[in-house]
């Protein structure tokens, strides 16, 4: 079919075909760039305190609420805000938080920045926390804080152990604890003392059971 124009072209757009006619489900609503900040966002703010500081810092992720109401409601971080006392490391954590919220606006998997960050390594050595888990450097546990946050509102699904393994796990670890109970680990940890490092979650866990190296938090076993 053609259509003859008797006037001159100055300018053209391309008409979308109505949703109702495509699908009538309705589109699900995916986080962009053009999508504006309403007034109010709801927020979680996480402490962390590091032996690398006096001062603890806060940690604050907002989320944008997706599709309300619908099947597909899902809140996803919008912008994220790091504060402290502690002025000396401003400049490269205000950048930090700056490109962090604009991969969170830009839309798409943000998931890959958890990981990313927990892969820093500080030159100087890290530290441990409390418990006896290592943290590589101080932007890895800015990241840890958002995999946690990302786990809380459900774009990363937390790797369980089967209920058989943690069961099994938690009875060794019980018999470990009861047999060397004056030699677990001063600072509280739970663990057997001389427990190394688990490669896989940084705990200091990892104990010689049945002939093989396993780590008594995530289960890593050098046997399989």
């Amino acid at each position: 079919m053609t259509k003859k124009i008797d006037s001159k072209i100055v300018g053209y757009s391309i008409k979308k075909a109505e949703a109702a006619n495509l699908d009538s489900s309705p589109i699900k609503e995916l986080m962009n760039e053009e999508i504006d900040r309403p007034g109010e966002l709801k927020g979680y703010t996480y402490k962390i305190k590091t032996p690398l500081s006096d001062h603890a810092m806060y940690i604050t992720i907002n989320n944008m609420l997706l599709n309300p109401g619908t099947e597909h409601e899902q809140e996803h971080p919008f912008e994220i805000f790091i504060n402290s006392k502690n002025m000396e490391q401003f400049q490269w954590i205000l950048a930090l938080t700056r490109v962090i919220s604009a991969v969170f606006r830009k839309g798409g998997d943000s998931v890959f920045l958890a990981e990313e960050l927990k892969q820093v390594f500080d030159p100087q050595g890290g530290y441990f926390k409390k418990g006896g888990r290592f943290m590589p450097s101080l932007v890895a546990e800015i990241g840890e804080v958002l995999e946690t946050h990302m786990k809380k509102i459900g774009l990363i699904k937390p790797e369980e152990l089967s209920k058989e393994h943690r069961s099994l796990i938690e009875e060794k670890r019980l018999l470990l604890n009861s047999a060397n109970s004056d030699q677990l680990d001063p600072k509280e940890s739970g663990y057997p003392a001389g427990s190394e490092l688990c490669s896989k979650c940084n705990v200091k866990a990892v104990v010689m059971m049945d002939g093989c190296l396993t780590c008594l938090n995530c289960g890593d076993s050098k046997c399989g």
